[in-house]
């Protein structure tokens, strides 16, 4: 792991200066401790990725710095080293959560072999991280060959090969994580770390403390430091999606971060350098919330340096047929049965707004590979909403306040799909309450 930050605990002066010399050379960035209690004091002020330790030195001895380093960062390896150990101590010091068990003297390209495998380690974990944050997207692909979607994969493999922030914006549904995954993927950092943030998800007074990390005692409930997004993220990639929803105060900081390409944790005094890519997404104009006061300008011209416009649905109509049989394929491997659209469906869906986009239309595929009685999928197999009709067959007439209820069930779907699920816009755009919202959902048992 190329920058990692080692700290190095002996007591023995030409011991430590050799040993500080050799991982130097090797491109570590290492800090020094004489006994152990400086070392415990290094420990609380700064993040280490590797920490190497004799275990008898004046002070805190190595166990007991182990125990210190389990609370303060536990995601910080250690290496023990001993001139006087056996089998035993060897074992005792791995159950109590040592990386790794050293006897003096050794030689010291095995230690520095020892000490690569462990960071390369940290770094097979981090990149687990970010693909099982990323896993269901990785299946997914950016489907379509209209013009428009054309030009979208043409800007896309120009966007990655650079390494210049990237501010995606398009409607609600229309594959904006997709896009920020295929310039990730396209691009040189693409077996780094790649991280994503849902700004919109998490709550406002948590995340700070997300994005940038804690340190032990910052606030209740901070019981050992904790690593941000950005550091998980240091020589990857790191999405901030829905960056519209993010508070003002936060704006700022991310500012700095974005300037001088450095973090300072919740309840900090030191800055920690980060080598991050940042790709940004949103469903708002910025430009309007920039003007109503809710969006720093300075920030939205810095995160502006590439802008990718993601087209709706409805400006990409020709690529409705593959988009449902990529969708449809997808169903029919998870359910095992053949499924199909009839002509007179396909030209009702292609006849449709969808104002929830890609997302909307996943979703009435999804629906009607359950709900549609033979292989064939027919107009009237099709949402109501959508345009599709009842069966020619079924001439029943409904009771007045059925009817009533159908369609007002209808229309609380159709505005929760246009807000993806936000129920305060899907009240404002219906024209009611939050609270007479939440109750003609209850009601409908949405």
């Amino acid at each position: 792991m190329l920058n990692a930050r080692i700290l190095l605990a002996e007591d023995d002066e030409i011991m430590r200066v050799t040993l500080h010399d050799r991982l130097v050379a090797d491109g570590w960035q290492v800090d020094e401790a004489r006994d152990g209690d400086e070392a415990g004091k290094l420990a609380e002020e700064n993040f280490y990725h590797l920490v190497l330790s004799d275990i008898r030195m004046p002070g805190m001895d190595g166990t007991e710095l182990l125990a210190k380093l389990q609370r303060l960062s536990p995601i910080t390896d250690v290496i023990l080293m001993t001139a006087f150990g056996n089998v035993e101590d060897a074992v005792t010091c791995l159950k109590k959560g040592a990386a790794d068990y050293i006897l003096k003297p050794f030689d010291m390209d095995d230690l520095v072999i020892r000490m690569k495998r462990i960071l390369e380690a940290q770094a097979i974990r981090a990149r687990c991280v970010s693909l099982e944050e990323s896993c269901p997207e990785s299946r997914s692909a950016i489907v379509g060959s209209s013009r428009v979607t054309r030009s979208l994969l043409n800007l896309i493999g120009q966007v990655a090969i650079t390494d210049s922030t990237v501010l995606i914006t398009g409607e609600s549904g229309t594959g904006k994580e997709l896009v920020a995954r295929a310039i990730f993927q396209g691009s040189k950092r693409s077996e780094q770390p790649y991280i994503r943030v849902n700004c919109a998800a998490i709550p406002e007074g948590l995340m700070e403390s997300e994005l940038f990390g804690h340190e032990k005692g910052a606030f209740t409930g901070a019981e050992a430091r904790k690593i941000g997004r950005f550091e998980m993220a240091n020589g990857g990639t790191l999405l901030l999606d829905e960056i519209g929803e993010m508070p003002l105060h936060l704006q700022a900081k991310l500012l700095r971060v974005l300037q001088e390409r450095e973090i300072e944790r919740v309840g900090g005094t030191r800055t920690v350098k980060v080598d991050v890519r940042i790709l940004c997404a949103t469903a708002k104009n910025l430009v309007e919330e920039v003007r109503l006061g809710n969006f720093r300008e300075d920030l939205f011209y810095r995160l502006q340096v590439i802008p990718v416009n993601v087209p709706p649905l409805r400006e990409r109509r020709e690529d409705i047929p593959e988009l449902c049989h990529f969708f449809l394929e997808e169903f029919m491997r998870e359910r095992g049965a053949p499924l199909e659209l009839s002509p007179e469906a396909l030209d009702a869906l292609g006849e449709y707004d969808f104002p929830g986009n890609i997302r909307e239309l996943k979703n009435i595929m999804e629906r009607v590979s359950v709900l549609c009685h033979g292989p064939l999928i027919h107009p009237w197999d099709l949402p109501i909403d959508l345009g599709g009709k009842s069966d020619p067959g079924d001439e029943k007439v409904q009771k007045l306040s059925e009817a009533v209820a159908q369609a007002e069930r209808a229309c609380l779907m159709k505005a929760l799909r246009h807000t993806d699920g936000n129920r305060t816009e899907a009240a404002k755009i219906l024209g009611i309450s939050r609270k007479n919202l939440w109750e003609k959902l209850k009601h409908h048992s949405l």
